[in-house]
């Protein structure tokens, strides 16, 4: 068995005491000095005293700011060398960038100037690697089809983080092409495979737990949050990649609604469920980039919403509210997540939890997610090859213009990108007419929105419900097709090490309710704990399929089904 290639692990078991007490060579060095030395800060901050950032949040790290005992500089520099320390075990982050230490500089000559600009100043930031960014930096949603192109310009979220005063530290890593290219593999005890594997930053690894899955497309940023490698970072989800990498790795995590947060500059699978959303350690730093990322459009232009979410963050913000338990997601053999059963006795208890603060719990049901779950496949593969291509059109120095070019460099660059799993998905799009006046297209899309959107609001009104709650990994499809905010909230850790969350969503920009019940709950239950590398990380095996190229392509019949979940 082997792992992926240059800057990865070559294909061996690395035990967590391998982890803790070995000194490799070259890129792939591991801190030496065992756990105590992944949580000191840098020698820029020893002086300060120990843990001068770690699992600080936000407005932490402003008060040290404000108190001179931290600058942005030092913060970045300590955020690199964690990344130097980790990332060679973790592959969380796939590009630094190389003008962080000197942005953060800056700015902090803007804070000496008693300019401040916002809660974001000189906070470094981690961006997943299908947001564009207008710099020195690669936008490649992992691939190797379109490393050395060029962007526009910086996606319309970069340029409100960085007047926001923000750092951008650099790119995650991500599932590539957001695990929109084939069905990634699938162990019974082990879960999804590869499924945060690209061919530019290799498969990242849960900090938790080395052989548990990072889930979704957007695990780097869950994983880089988590391992504090940043102060927050920002993923995006179609449906389940913002929500599930949160999930395992014991962060808070925000699939906003969609148009609350511009699309322009992220690489898309469909603009009909695609959103960026913040991805951090508490509910208060979600609640500050929320307010920093919104750029309205689409059906929320012409709707009132906050400048800032953190006036939701308020003890007692549960108290007369009425919580839904989605019966049908309790039984974890539904829809569940094969190996995490357990979870849900940690959602029975953050249930038991809100009531003890007030809120009343409800039975509900928000409908069979497989009523129109195949509908939203087909409807996304349409989508991605019209999508996609008006992507690359914008685009410089490549000449991938359409998915079948990409498909054509995945075959002939078989060695590199194909891997652990093919690009089944990638064919099924192609294979549809892309169309999306198709009458099997509007169909597929219209059934699969109204669908869900009428389980969810029909639960709320029917209940009288203000949110929703599902155990761990379940419920992300309702709210993603939907287009609602859907908000995954840490509820513990098992004996295993693997974290537990819960889901919580409701209906049409309802995240100031979601934030503040989220951050009643969070207060209470106090279930972020930092990740202790258990275990050992697990080589996936090369699928082997580069022999006898080429294969006859999957084709569309009019018919999708996705295996194992949406993890994109």
């Amino acid at each position: 068995m082997k792992t992926k290639t240059s800057g990865s692990w070559s294909g061996r078991s690395i035990s967590r005491r391998t982890f803790l007490g070995t000194t490799a060579a070259g890129g792939a060095a591991l801190v030496a000095g065992g756990v105590g030395s992944l949580f000191r800060p840098s020698a820029a901050l020893a002086a300060k005293g120990p843990a001068a950032f770690v699992e600080k949040t936000i407005p932490e790290l402003q008060a040290l700011f404000a108190s001179g005992q931290l600058s942005s500089r030092e913060l970045v520099l300590g955020y690199l060398q964690r990344i130097a320390d980790l990332n060679p075990l973790l592959h969380a982050v796939i590009e630094t960038n190389p003008q962080a230490v000197a942005i953060a500089a800056q700015l902090d000559n803007e804070r000496r100037a008693g300019h401040v600009r916002g809660p974001l100043h000189g906070i470094p930031i981690l961006l997943k690697d299908n947001i564009a960014t207008g710099d020195n930096m690669q936008t490649t949603a992992g691939s190797l089809a379109i490393y050395g192109s060029r962007v526009p310009g910086d996606a319309v979220i970069v340029q409100r983080l960085r007047a926001a005063g923000a750092v951008i530290l650099g790119k995650t890593n991500l599932g590539e092409w957001a695990n929109f290219r084939g069905f990634v593999p699938f162990d019974p005890d082990l879960g999804a495979l590869a499924v945060g594997w690209s061919a530019r930053g290799g498969n990242t690894i849960n900090p938790y737990v080395l052989s548990y899955t990072s889930w979704g497309s957007s695990s780097g940023s869950g994983a880089a949050a988590a391992a504090n490698l940043c102060a927050a970072a920002i993923g995006t989800e179609t449906d389940g990649s913002i929500t599930g990498p949160s999930s395992v790795e014991n962060i808070v995590g925000l699939k906003p609604t969609l148009g609350l947060v511009s699309q322009d500059g992220i690489i898309p699978i469909s603009h009909q469920q695609d959103t960026a959303g913040p991805m951090a350690r508490s509910v208060t730093d979600v609640a500050i980039l929320l307010g920093s990322l919104q750029s309205p459009f689409g059906e929320v232009v012409g709707h009132t919403v906050p400048a800032d979410y953190t006036q939701f963050l308020q003890r007692g913000a549960l108290d007369g509210a009425r919580i839904g338990r989605d019966v049908r997601f309790f039984d974890y053999s539904y829809f569940g997540y094969p190996g995490d059963e357990d979870t849900v006795a940690f959602a029975e208890h953050a249930l038991d939890v809100m009531e003890s603060l007030g809120a009343t719990i409800v039975d509900t049901d928000t409908g069979d997610v497989f009523a129109y779950s195949n509908d939203e496949f087909t409807a996304l593969l349409f989508e991605f090859k019209a999508q996609i291509a008006e992507y690359l059109a914008t685009l410089t120095h490549t000449n991938m213009r359409t998915l079948a070019d990409l498909i054509a460099f995945n075959t002939s660059h078989c060695h590199a990108e194909l891997v652990y799993y093919g690009q089944e998905i990638f064919e099924l799009a192609e294979s549809t007419s892309g169309d999306l006046t198709d009458p099997d297209y509007v169909a597929a899309r219209t059934h699969a929105t109204g669908t869900a959107r009428s389980g969810i609001d029909g639960a709320l009104a029917r209940d009288g419900l203000d949110a929703i709650v599902a155990p761990h990994l379940t419920n992300s499809t309702g709210p993603a097709v939907s287009g609602y905010p859907n908000l995954s909230l840490p509820v513990g850790v098992r004996t295993s090490g693997r974290p537990a969350s819960i889901l919580m969503y409701s209906t049409f920009l309802r995240e100031p309710e979601l934030i503040g019940f989220g951050y009643d709950l969070e207060q209470e239950l106090h279930a972020r704990t930092p990740p202790r590398f258990l275990g050992s990380v697990i080589p996936v095996p090369n699928a082997g399929l580069c022999e006898g190229l080429p294969k006859k392509p999957h084709v569309f019949k009019g018919k999708a089904h996705l295996p194992h979940g949406r993890i994109f």
